[in-house]
């Protein structure tokens, strides 16, 4: 158990630390001479049954609040500390809000200087608290008295810490890894050495196949050694403080903030969504736009503050809010944040993180705010549980993609308890992610895409159909790319729709020629087809079938439509099996290779020019894109494949 001491400056924080663990805690010279905790300070005491209490000694000084919440965020166990002879003071009250907008929600009180207070003032000082824990998780905390030179009442509160260490419940180990750092520094002969506070999972040095990167630069990591708790250890686990030895980064590349994750946790974003929580003495409102200071985790970054309910947030508000950052940051829906205002001079308030990758676009619509209340509500109510999920599904027309679920919950996604009328989505594409949908706003998307295509067959009757690009744009242009080609793949398997060439079209759609129609288009398809990679344009099958150019061209349009023909250039007709041979001629080439313009006008004997005219093409409808001299396949296309 993580022990975290708060309150004012002098009120013997450190002393107590000490006295119940014999560590003098201010490691630092200039802590030692002037009598004051400047950065964080850490105690292990080892008890009985493997459990060991580990104290967090933090600073009690205004202007160290930052250095405060860094040590405060993922403690477990809050240790309120009050001088008997001063009483409440402005770093008591301001860090019991602290406490509570971290989520805390167990903890003790302990009056220190019990000698140096008269029993009037110490009367006075149990009056102040009662006051002040009234509306908070401390108010029916248990209260100690002590004096921490001579003894008096350490004995007592010593044997409670050990007490509430072994009833505590073991912080679940089955999420995603992650270490949030507050030290990094060098050990002659060791390398670097960051230390933190583990806030989920478990990795092990020896048997774990976890890939652990420094969030949010990036970096893949590996660690040499582990401490844990003070002791030597193979695993570092959630609700320990830990240290990692890791190899070939210097630590003057690590800052306080960073991460030592799992690298499925998260995805660097300057925009996240949270539901904020306004302190009542909050003197000025907060507009959009407004600078805060937050802090997350181990890190103190400046923000700008979008509220989206609202254009104002009064003090003791509690609204849905972006914070906007000018560098990437990391954060895990439900993790716990404190800001304070412009000049880092008051707390005004806290609260929850939502959504850790939130839009740049749309972020006040009705959906966008129905989705985070979901997000909110499930937070509260966390579990594996299925109808617990349920709530939040309905609220996600586009469903919820594996990677972001399994932040949102935190645990073993394969074991997660499907709501009833829930399923997964499959790729379109192995190097897609699926997708959890509800199943009724699945259908929905299915129905509205059909209806989309009804709706064109009747403006469009002479068209065979639809090409998916164009039908995507008419039917939902926000919906990612890879649910919108899985889609489609659904209808055709379900046969509710189906694909001629590149056109989909419903399945009593059909296009019919006349009888002299039909003559003419099997005579430019044979045309076509006798010209392979250099087809004579509309102008010649014009002059050969001596035939109005507007009449070829007008019929070969709907052999285009018809996936029969290929437009490579406006007048310029290939025939369907000529393409296809073309994109696999493309496609034998390695992904990350590509073919120059060069070898496959050799290849296919062709000129320059019209070399270019097929690759244009090509990439033109997607199926491969340039990357300086090399055109390369795209790995997203649905293109010509079998």
């Amino acid at each position: 158990m993580i022990i975290g001491t708060a309150g004012h400056i002098d009120h013997g924080k450190t002393a107590l630390v000490r006295a119940l663990t014999g560590v003098n805690t201010d490691r630092l010279k200039d802590e030692q001479q002037r009598g004051i905790t400047i950065s964080l300070g850490y105690a292990y005491q080892q008890l009985a049954d493997d459990i060991t209490l580990g104290f967090v000694d933090v600073p009690g000084h205004e202007g160290l609040i930052h250095t405060m919440v860094a040590g405060a965020t993922g403690i477990d166990y809050a240790m309120l500390v009050v001088a008997a002879d001063d009483g409440i003071m402005p770093q008591t009250i301001e860090h019991i809000a602290i406490l509570s907008l971290l989520g805390l929600s167990q903890g003790c009180v302990v009056i220190t200087k019990q000698d140096k207070a008269q029993p009037e003032q110490l009367t006075h000082t149990l009056q102040q608290l009662s006051q002040a824990l009234a509306n908070t998780f401390l108010a029916t905390a248990p209260q100690f008295i002590v004096d921490s030179l001579s003894g008096t009442g350490i004995a007592t509160l010593s044997a409670f810490l050990q007490q509430q260490a072994q009833q505590q419940q073991a912080a679940t180990r089955t999420g995603l890894f992650r270490l949030a750092i507050d030290r990094a520094f060098t050990l002659t002969g060791q390398g670097t050495v960051v230390t933190g506070t583990v806030h989920g999972g478990a990795f092990d040095l020896q048997s774990s196949n976890v890939k652990l990167r420094l969030m949010p630069v990036n970096t893949p990591i590996r660690v040499r050694s582990i401490h844990a708790q003070n002791l030597p250890s193979n695993t570092a686990l959630a609700g320990q403080r830990c240290a990692l030895n890791i190899a070939n980064i210097a630590k003057e590349t690590i800052d306080r903030g960073a991460w030592l994750a799992d690298d499925r946790c998260f995805t660097p974003s300057t925009r996240i969504d949270v539901q904020l929580n306004l302190l009542s003495n909050m003197v000025q409102p907060l507009t959009t736009w407004a600078p805060v200071h937050v802090h997350i985790g181990a890190a103190h970054v400046m923000a700008h503050l979008v509220p989206l309910n609202k254009e104002t947030l009064q003090a003791g508000e509690q609204a849905f809010a972006q914070l906007v950052f000018d560098s990437p940051q990391c954060a895990m829906p439900g993790d716990r944040f404190i800001i304070r205002n412009a000049q880092a001079k008051h707390t005004i308030g806290g609260g929850c993180v939502l959504d850790a990758n939130g839009p740049d676009r749309k972020r006040r619509t009705p959906a966008r705010l129905s989705w985070l209340a979901a997000i909110a509500n499930y937070l509260e109510r966390k579990s594996l549980a299925n109808n617990h999920l349920q709530p939040l599904l309905r609220q996600a027309p586009y469903g919820v993609t594996y990677p972001d679920l399994q932040r949102l919950v935190n645990g073993d996604v394969e074991q997660l308890a499907l709501p009833d009328h829930a399923l997964w989505i499959t790729p379109a594409t192995n190097k897609q992610v699926a997708v959890l949908m509800d199943q009724q706003l699945w259908e929905n998307l299915l129905s509205k895409i059909e209806t989309t295509l009804e709706l064109a067959h009747q403006r469009y009757p002479d068209e065979p159909g639809m090409g998916a690009d164009r039908l995507r744009r008419m039917t939902d242009p926000a919906m990612p790319l890879s649910l919108w080609q899985s889609a489609l793949q659904s209808l055709v398997q379900q046969q509710r729709l189906r694909v001629q060439g590149a056109w989909y079209h419903m399945p009593q759609h059909t296009v019919s020629f006349s009888e002299q129609e039909q003559q003419l288009a099997e005579q430019i398809l044979h045309l076509a087809y006798q010209g392979q990679y250099d087809p004579p344009w509309v102008r010649d099958i014009a002059t050969l079938l001596e035939m109005p150019e507007q009449d070829i061209r007008q019929l070969s349009r709907k052999l285009v439509q018809r996936g029969k023909l290929y437009q490579v250039q406006p007048d310029l007709l290939y025939h369907h099996q000529h393409i296809e041979q073309l994109a696999q001629l493309l496609r034998e080439y390695p992904q990350e290779q590509g073919i120059k313009a060069a070898e496959l006008r050799d290849q296919l004997a062709l000129g320059r020019k019209r070399t270019l005219q097929i690759l244009e093409f090509f990439q033109r409808i997607g199926y491969s894109r340039r990357l300086q001299d090399k055109h390369v396949i795209r790995t997203d296309n649905m293109l010509f494949t079998t």
